[in-house]
């Protein structure tokens, strides 16, 4: 089945632009993460066996999606895909999140239990948010230094300010230039497709506020150095499986690990060799090999 890209406006006034593909009773929810959009689930819907149907989201405020309000927190991008769900009338389903898109998915397996089949997590940041730390005089972090606000963190030199000043400008080169050296670290698309990624890329407009999205983000119990936990990570019961690439330029494995220990006896990790951040890339066939698989078992 080919994949088709559709909209549809939901019930708090945004308009998602959404690609899916039509298949069998397994749901998949496909979750992107930051600085990327649904497009970059083509390789993965493309490769799914004829049982699951897919759909794929540019999250509010990326690719082609409207941005009226802006998000304050992780849970909003959850919401929507509630509202998304709803009205498509996906009863059940299971949640893919790609890094950043992993919060998100954390957040509707805990809030929306009667729905979320199994959860599955791809090189997805910790449960307790990811960390952007001050920097000193050489742009090293300092770690355990914390921005205390949304508009402090918004000046970091290294990791926010020149990524915003990209985005602003339509510096596409520089955009590359993060995507070749925390991304593609493995391969590289060919060109054709990969310039695909990064237009698609480039239509994203909500990165601070994402940015402080993912350094509030704490489903714990504890403080992550900026905001207290809301122990929400007990609420996910389904069945879990975490991959995590041995080339991983962004997420740490301790982030992962630590998140499948807090999730519990439900959680299975699988480390994924030779794959950086991508593994929709580095590693599809075994991606998809793994996650249907893992589905169809706990189904």
């Amino acid at each position: 089945m080919d994949i088709l890209k559709e909209t549809i406006k939901l019930d708090n006034g945004e308009t998602l632009t959404y690609r899916k593909k039509d298949g069998g009773e397994n749901v998949l929810l496909l979750i992107h993460g930051n600085m990327s959009s649904s497009k970059h689930y083509e390789p993965l819907m493309n490769g799914l066996p004829e049982d699951f149907s897919a759909y794929a989201v540019d999250l509010r405020g990326f690719g082609e999606s409207t941005y009226n309000q802006p998000i304050e927190s992780l849970a909003d991008f959850a919401e929507d895909l509630a509202l998304f769900s709803r009205a498509l009338g996906l009863k059940t389903f299971t949640p893919v999140g790609w890094s950043t898109g992993g919060g998100v998915a954390m957040e509707m397996a805990a809030k929306h239990q009667d729905q979320v089949k199994c959860l599955i997590l791809l090189e997805t940041v910790s449960y307790r948010g990811l960390p952007i730390y001050r920097k000193d005089e050489n742009g090293q972090p300092k770690i355990g230094e914390h921005y205390k606000s949304k508009e402090e963190m918004a000046t970091d030199p290294v990791q926010v300010a020149p990524a915003v000043k990209a985005f602003e400008e339509g510096n596409v080169d520089f955009i590359k230039y993060l995507w070749d050296e925390l991304i593609f670290v493995v391969d590289k698309p060919p060109e054709t497709e990969y310039k695909e990624y990064l237009e698609a890329t480039m239509k994203q407009r909500n990165l601070v506020d994402v940015d402080w999205a993912l350094v509030t983000f704490n489903l714990g119990h504890e403080h992550n150095g900026v905001v207290d936990g809301n122990g929400l990570v007990d609420k996910i019961s389904c069945p879990v499986l975490a991959f995590w690439g041995d080339r991983d330029l962004v997420v740490t494995r301790d982030m992962v690990e630590e998140t499948a220990e807090a999730i519990g006896d439900n959680a299975h990790l699988v480390v994924l060799e030779n794959c950086g951040h991508n593994p929709i890339f580095d590693s599809k066939d075994k991606l998809i090999s793994d996650m249907t698989g893992f589905i169809r078992k706990n189904a």
